[in-house]
């Protein structure tokens, strides 16, 4: 059974309301599903609604991190 479990809310830069939100899901994808943790976005702030959302695999999770790190010292102010 899906359940989803919130991790945190971080203020969206450049926006008056919005927020990134980050949330476990367990069993995203019906029964017996492997957990994911989900990066969504709302730019009206309402966190439960995000108007985008991606499911990062834990498996995944130091790769996008290194690829978001890369692309902060590449491009980032």
């Amino acid at each position: 059974m899906k359940k989803t479990i919130p991790i945190t809310t971080i203020p969206l830069a450049n926006t008056k309301e919005g927020v990134i939100s980050i949330t476990h899901i367990e069993e995203p994808y019906g029964e017996g599903s492997k957990p994911v943790v989900s990066i969504g976005i709302s730019l009206d702030g309402e966190e439960n609604k995000p108007d985008w959302k991606a499911h990062i695999p834990y498996e995944n999770i130091d790769d996008v991190i290194a690829a978001l790190k890369e692309a902060k010292e590449k491009f980032g102010k």
